[in-house]
């Protein structure tokens, strides 16, 4: 088997929370008191094609939450939006050490809406962990399908068998498996660490 020469991490819920996930929705309907049937109702009906890049935040909220007059700004939803990301400091420092050994490419693969994705990689200096973000709204597909897998080893220029995909759902890592990736289901660092580890990848081996 070819030994990895790759490896794509997941953003949300592994190095960061999920940036605007079930639990923080449900913080903006009690904060700003807004229907949580009808917003989610209204949030299904537009994340896919959010996160693909075919709309705009503007759109999005549009389309969610100011259909009609509210009591709140759009600045300060907005601002709550983006204020729900938080890092995973140990997670961080675990994906860094793989940066530093420079022996792989390691690249974020994710599910993200431009602005949400921009304002992530600004604020928690992403830049300075991925070589490459190879997020759906760059690509105009998402997770789980089969094409986001396609395109990410296209773009990267690595075979599935020397790529190793990093997520925290079991329905992307089922996807990216049929196409032949390796996968581990992260949990914690420590986890992360040692199942690389068993698939060859491995940080006290020094570089050759």
């Amino acid at each position: 088997m070819a030994e990895p020469t790759a490896l794509f991490f997941d953003i949300g819920g592994v190095i960061l929370t999920n940036g605007w996930d079930r639990g923080a929705r449900r913080r903006a309907v009690e904060k700003f008191g807004l229907d949580a049937e009808e917003f989610d109702s209204r949030h299904e009906m537009v994340v896919h094609a959010w996160e693909m890049g075919q709309i705009t935040l503007d759109e999005y909220l549009r389309r969610t939450v100011f259909y009609r007059r509210r009591a709140f700004t759009r600045d300060e939803f907005e601002s709550f939006l983006f204020s729900q990301s938080h890092e995973d400091a140990e997670a961080v420092a675990a994906v860094k050490r793989y940066c530093a050994a420079k022996r792989w490419l390691v690249a974020a693969l994710n599910n993200e809406s431009f602005e949400l994705n921009e304002y992530r990689i600004k604020k928690f200096k992403l830049r300075e962990l991925f070589s490459i973000f190879l997020s759906s709204c760059f690509l105009g597909v998402r997770k789980p399908d089969e094409k986001i897998y396609h395109l990410a080893l296209g773009i990267t220029q690595r075979s599935p068998a020397e790529s190793v995909f990093i997520d925290d759902r079991d329905i992307n890592l089922e996807a990216a498996a049929r196409i032949g990736m390796r996968t581990v289901h992260y949990q914690n660092p420590q986890q992360l660490t040692a199942d690389l580890a068993r698939l060859g990848v491995h940080l006290d081996r020094k570089k050759e």
